[in-house]
């Protein structure tokens, strides 16, 4: 299953090229990425929490994958809104500020 979920990440990071990067950055101008991955899934963050969950569950450690994926969906909501925001003002026009979390 890691293997698979693996994979897919490689998918998602050729598929978006020199576009890839942790940050949320959006380019006046520029149209969505709409192929591969992102053909069928909006934000690919979601799969990533099936890989988060599947590794500590490869070593046993049940609890460990519980904890850290329920608090990593916290801050998957917290980027999830901060993307949908930067997008949001982006079709509008207006200039979003950068956030410090």
């Amino acid at each position: 299953m890691f293997v698979i979920l693996q994979a897919l990440r490689v998918w998602v990071i050729s598929t978006l090229g020199p576009r890839w990067t942790t940050r949320i950055i959006v380019l006046p101008g520029a149209p969505l990425v709409a192929s591969g991955p992102y053909a069928r899934v909006a934000s690919q963050l979601l799969r990533r929490r099936g890989r988060d969950l599947v590794l500590p569950l490869v070593f046993g450690l049940v609890w460990y994958g519980i904890v850290f994926s329920a608090l990593n969906a916290a801050v998957l909501c917290i980027r999830i809104r901060s993307e949908a925001a930067a997008l949001r003002a982006l079709s509008s026009g207006r200039q979003v500020p950068p956030r410090a979390f």
